[in-house]
């Protein structure tokens, strides 16, 4: 017997790009879906994310964008934005501010930082640990080519065998220490060539653990025109497109 799960992570108000990967699980014939979080900011659909993961019921992670929100912190300009990118973000996510409704926001505040999942496959158990970023948090960057030996210690402590992350908008699978590090990518902003919206399947079973990227196709341009016509900044439509 195997067991599947999907894992989606970065949708950021694409409710284009998210229809278009839960299309893709459906057909698949995957039921467990997990979120890793960054719900919000940068299309106009985000009320709409939110509404539809609870929707499926997806259990899903708190985001560090959705943290902002939910609990209205300040937005600290990050230090590889350029001076237009930092303006830009400012003026999206102080409109998602205003425009995530009372209740949205107060369902992003009850999300945990992370989820960790055991199954049983023949005589094994097998440990998921699920988070936005890293362990301890939702702003750091890890990726591939980030060193894995002291995080693998990590995790050998809590026994865990997978670690699935988002955060990054770049998917990768990695194996290091006995450890498989999975990305599972942005659904709604990739930030790879072909911008297509991405998540990962983790596949259990007694033979083994596996994980696989998957790369979905979706109106892009769609989405892009509909960012042009709100009052975000047309520099995520761009993003999108150029």
């Amino acid at each position: 017997m195997k067991i599947q799960l999907a894992i989606i992570s970065d949708i950021h108000a694409n409710i284009i790009a998210l229809d278009a990967v839960l299309a893709d699980i459906s057909k698949r014939g995957i039921t467990q879906i997990y979120c890793l979080g960054d719900l919000v900011d940068f299309a106009p659909w985000g009320n709409e994310v939110i509404a539809r993961i609870q929707e499926k019921n997806i259990l899903c992670l708190l985001g560090n964008h959705d943290q902002r929100i939910a609990f209205d912190e300040a937005i600290i300009p990050l230090p590889h934005h350029d001076v237009q990118e930092t303006l830009n973000r400012e003026i999206a996510i102080n409109l998602s501010k205003e425009e995530i409704s009372a209740p949205h926001k107060k369902w992003l505040a009850t999300l945990p930082y992370n989820i960790e999942l055991t199954f049983k496959t023949g005589k094994s158990l097998r440990k998921i640990l699920l988070v936005h970023a890293s362990l301890q948090s939702n702003d750091k960057y890890i990726h591939q080519s980030t060193p894995k030996a002291d995080l693998s210690a990590q995790l050998k402590k809590k026994t865990i065998d997978i670690l699935v992350m988002g955060h990054t908008h770049h998917s990768y699978i990695q194996q290091s220490e006995d450890i498989l590090f999975v990305n599972c990518g942005s659904v709604g902003r990739s930030k790879e060539k072909d911008r297509k919206a991405t998540y990962s399947i983790i596949t259990l079973s007694k033979e083994g653990m596996e994980a696989q990227i998957v790369k979905v196709d979706y109106p892009i341009t769609e989405v892009a025109k509909a960012i042009y016509s709100s009052d975000i900044p047309d520099f995520y439509g761009d993003f999108l497109i150029k």
